[in-house]
């Protein structure tokens, strides 16, 4: 499997309760495919895999591969702090039909790099699937997964890419010199750095912020692969506020207050991430824009 293109990690809805929305999942996935995005992943991090039991994962990766029936691929998070579990989930994503797995590095108990290695090695012996490393280190404890380790492991055979969040973009191209192009994917994961990575040899991206505006992080692909460089800046720097704006709350709190003023609320993310605390000339507006107050019916706020 060549992967290529953008493929959103894609939340997980929830309701007011906190339990998982699988029809609000089907939803926001018709919407992501809409956008010609290539690619759905389920359970990344933002995703929330961090706060879902084994039963809601599976449940939601059965969802997502009956809905996209053919017209996507879907690839699930399976990583997991033990390798027991990453390879327990792994056969799960598998026996639903995923079309591969993305597995992060065990992010509490910071693993040396010959760790890592055999990690990966046995999550990728323990399945047919295809196996895309995440690497991640500002939320596994600063653990990076190392070019040189990135390029062993490009040897395992289904062993076939990464998503590099790193943010740090030589890293990324360290990882681009020492893997093979026509066997392994390197994928950027720092929204910022999707057109400079797509220059340096990167084949796509998996960018959180294409929850909100898939039209631009698809737009940045489409673009270069067109080799109109100038219209994937623009997209590029229409994208860089979006994803500045996503450190404005916990987590993935900022993802899914935007997706709620643009309408397309995917529910609150899991305690104990919060909603957003809104300047108190917003909340002021909003409640004189509650339906029967003489300001009328809130229209002013949903356009803005």
């Amino acid at each position: 499997m060549q992967l290529r293109g953008i493929i959103p990690p894609v939340v997980t809805p929830m309701t007011p309760e906190q339990g998982v929305d699988l029809d609000g999942l089907r939803r926001h996935i018709d919407w992501m495919l809409s956008h010609k995005v290539h690619g759905i992943f389920v359970l990344g991090t933002t995703g929330e895999f961090y706060g879902l039991d084994e039963a809601e994962k599976q449940a939601i990766t059965a969802a997502a591969v009956a809905h996209c029936k053919g017209r996507s691929p879907v690839f699930v998070g399976t990583g997991a702090e033990t390798t027991r579990e990453v390879v327990r989930l792994t056969r799960m994503a598998e026996k639903e039909g995923a079309s591969g797995v993305s597995v992060i590095t065990p992010y509490f108990i910071k693993p040396t790099q010959p760790e890592l290695i055999d990690h990966f090695k046995r999550v990728a012996e323990s399945t047919k699937l295809p196996v895309v490393l995440y690497n991640n280190p500002a939320t596994c404890g600063g653990v990076s997964i190392e070019p040189d380790t990135c390029a062993k492991l490009a040897r395992v055979p289904n062993i076939v890419g990464i998503k590099d969040s790193s943010g740090d973009l030589q890293n990324t191209i360290e990882i681009l010199r020492n893997t093979p192009r026509e066997t392994f994917s390197v994928l950027n994961g720092r929204d910022t750095l999707i057109l400079a990575a797509l220059q340096n040899g990167a084949q796509g991206a998996i960018p959180a912020s294409c929850n909100i505006a898939p039209e631009l992080c698809v737009g940045i692909y489409e673009a270069f692969d067109k080799g109109d460089i100038e219209a994937a800046k623009s997209y590029q720097s229409r994208l860089h506020p979006v994803r500045m704006a996503m450190s404005l709350g916990t987590g993935n709190g900022a993802i899914k207050e935007a997706l709620a003023l643009l309408g397309r609320s995917c529910g609150p993310n899991r305690s104990p991430i919060a909603p957003l605390a809104r300047p108190r000339a917003m909340r002021h507006r909003r409640r004189r824009n509650r339906p029967g107050s003489s300001m009328g019916s809130g229209s002013a706020l949903r356009g803005s």
